[in-house]
């Protein structure tokens, strides 16, 4: 079935990103206040939303597939316009890019102030684990579920995609010790947003009963569209120059 690699694909990549963001915060939690509550914070979220996947993913099924594809194609346009519109301010230097070091930086410091940590289990670090995963991971299960929905099947390889993602990050975090900052998250997160809008548009199209040219190869086609469209809407931002608004 044509859907199920660019599912993984899109759900892997918008899943690394968010779990990116979610490894910055809990390595700072590890390093100052412990890894056990670290851990235990961030492992207990993700107990939660695996059971969010587990309830939300079945329930779908039970509504109309027409209106299903409208209102998760909505939804994924929504994710992915917003990703896409700052990968592109970024990639034309309007806005700074996201600096997983400084922000690693800034949370150790503020986790400093409030004191060392605690014998045995430590409730600031269990609670600023959980809260970030779950933060962060809450984002991961609707665009799972988003794109999952799409069609009959789709959930399993959308959800093999985002635990590749966490297998990866948390790999590298365990390897590493330190924010993943070799990553280039800004070209991450343009090309999630272009697949997640493709996809959004896709089933937007499907929820109202377009015929597209070519079924799903259309997709390739959005792919592309909005590829072009994102390049061309760098090069304007980079004309315009930080100092204007956008």
């Amino acid at each position: 079935m044509l859907h199920i690699l660019p599912t993984a694909l899109a759900a892997f990549s918008a899943s690394l990103v968010e779990f990116i963001e979610a490894l910055t915060v809990v390595l700072a939690v590890g390093a100052v206040r412990g890894w056990r509550g670290a851990i235990g914070g961030a492992a207990l979220a993700l107990l939660v939303l695996l059971a969010m996947v587990a309830a939300l993913g079945p329930a779908l099924t039970r509504i109309p597939l027409q209106l299903v594809h409208l209102g998760i194609g909505t939804l994924l346009l929504l994710f992915g316009m917003r990703w896409l519109r700052k990968a592109i301010l970024r990639a034309a230097g309007v806005i700074p890019l996201r600096d997983e070091e400084a922000a690693y930086a800034r949370q150790t410091e503020a986790l400093r102030r409030v004191g060392g940590g605690a014998v045995g289990w430590d409730a600031l670090a269990v609670s600023t684990a959980f809260k970030i995963t779950m933060v962060e991971g809450i984002e991961v299960v609707f665009i799972v579920i988003a794109i999952g929905a799409g069609g009959a099947g789709l959930l399993v390889p959308a959800s093999l995609g985002a635990a590749v993602a966490l297998a990866v990050v948390v790999l590298l975090g365990v390897v590493l010790h330190r924010p993943v900052a070799m990553l280039p998250e800004n070209a991450l997160k343009f090309g999630v947003g272009i697949l997640l809008c493709a996809f959004g548009t896709f089933w937007v199209g499907e929820g109202m009963n377009l015929a597209w040219p070519g079924d799903d190869i259309s997709l390739v086609l959005l792919v592309a569209g909005y590829i072009g469209c994102a390049l061309a809407a760098v090069r304007v931002c980079r004309r315009v120059g930080p100092t204007e608004k956008i």
